[in-house]
């Protein structure tokens, strides 16, 4: 189905596996929140709901994990704990089962959210941030519950996965005022990753680990604006002016596949409270598209086939994607080169011998006309 008009965006969070095949969100209203759990892989998104006795507070997070479990954290009095939760078709109807996985204990000011979804699919990973410094912790798929896993010093925010292993993670950390992204090996080490200027703000948005594409916010150009980079290259982070929007612009899907061509990756931005729009890197383009009523969080998920699917529900679909292909930019202008004069060949006088014909030089050959940077060939 395909939605014309922007009327609705709901802004609850609304989670979607790396691999696409699931996704997750807290429906309801109010104070009647439950778990509810997408199925993506197949002809038809379906939907199944999630929940327990009681219903679950707002501020309750989720995360779906590549075997269709639904990984949730709640606040429960002086500790934050995580519980996977599965449909379990018994009784005279769907039932959820629980499994609780273990907590982390509160502390005045300690901040704890989850992490994007590992690559993986099976481990889940969530973000302490206290006073001083950051931890992370591997909160599903190790049997002896919440581990932690990476210290960093400094404020951490933020969460991009630089890998397809799930070993290395970017974090946006605060630290002397400044804030830099810096990789994370889960194995333990931390070393600086995104640094334009001493100076600037630097902040990872998103990250291709095929194409090596990176999408990061900075005021290093003297202004707060988005620019892209690769990932391991030498070559600076570039701020095209087409992505100098009006309202702020955030990516949220990019086309994966696109190996060691990080120009063709297709990125899907959210501009403002409700906005869409289409990038890439090669086209020096923005397209500005209309998004479906219902759109659910500003997510979405790009294929490899250049798909984009946005996920969205009203009453009439309760459970509906809507598919975008990608745009073609317009051509560059073309200049015609003005045509060759050639002046009429001269005639003899008659009662003279005509002299022999005069010869014309063919016209000559037009300058190579400059080829565009977007059709010019990587160095």
């Amino acid at each position: 189905m395909t939605v014309c008009a922007i009327e609705i965006t709901r802004t609850d969070p609304f989670t979607i596996t790396a691999d696409g095949a699931y996704a997750a969100r807290l429906a309801g209203e109010g104070e009647a929140r439950y778990p509810e759990r997408w199925t993506l892989a197949g002809p038809e998104a379906y939907a199944v709901p999630l929940p327990l006795a009681q219903p679950e507070e707002a501020d309750s997070e989720v995360l779906p994990l590549a075997d269709g479990r639904v990984l949730i954290h709640r606040r429960v009095a002086d500790r934050h704990v995580f519980a996977l939760l599965y449909p379990t078709g018994t009784g005279a109807g769907p039932r959820t089962g629980e499994l609780v996985l273990g907590a982390i204990p509160a502390q005045e000011g300690l901040r704890v959210t989850l992490l994007p979804p590992s690559p993986d699919g099976i481990r889940a990973y969530a973000l302490t941030v206290g006073a001083e410094d950051s931890t992370v912790w591997q909160v599903a798929g190790h049997p002896a519950g919440p581990q932690r896993v990476a210290h960093v010093p400094g404020l951490c925010s933020g969460g991009v996965w630089l890998d397809r292993a799930g070993r290395l993670l970017a974090l946006d950390r605060e630290l002397e005022g400044r804030t830099k992204t810096v990789a994370v090996d889960l194995a333990g080490a931390v070393s600086p990753l995104l640094q334009i200027s001493e100076d600037s703000d630097d902040r990872l948005l998103s990250a291709a680990p095929d194409s090596g594409l990176l999408v990061i916010r900075s005021d290093a150009p003297g202004e707060t604006r988005l620019g892209w980079g690769v990932l391991g290259s030498a070559r600076p982070v570039r701020f095209p002016e087409c992505l100098r929007l009006e309202e702020e612009a955030t990516p949220f899907a990019v086309q994966p596949g696109q190996v060691l061509m990080p120009e063709t990756c297709g990125v899907a931005l959210r501009v403002g409270e409700a906005g869409l729009a289409l990038w890439h890197p090669a086209d020096r383009h923005v397209f500005r598209l209309a998004a479906p009523q219902g759109w659910l969080g500003g997510t979405g998920l790009w294929t490899a086939e250049g798909r984009l699917h946005l996920p969205y529900a009203v009453p009439e679909v309760p459970c509906g994607i809507m598919s975008l292909g990608r745009p073609v930019a317009p051509p560059p202008p073309v200049r015609l080169d003005p045509p060759v004069r050639l002046d009429p060949p001269v005639r003899p006088d008659p009662p003279v011998r005509p002299d022999p014909p005069v010869r014309l030089d063919p016209p000559p050959e037009p300058a190579p006309r400059p080829v565009p940077l977007q059709q010019a060939p990587l160095g």
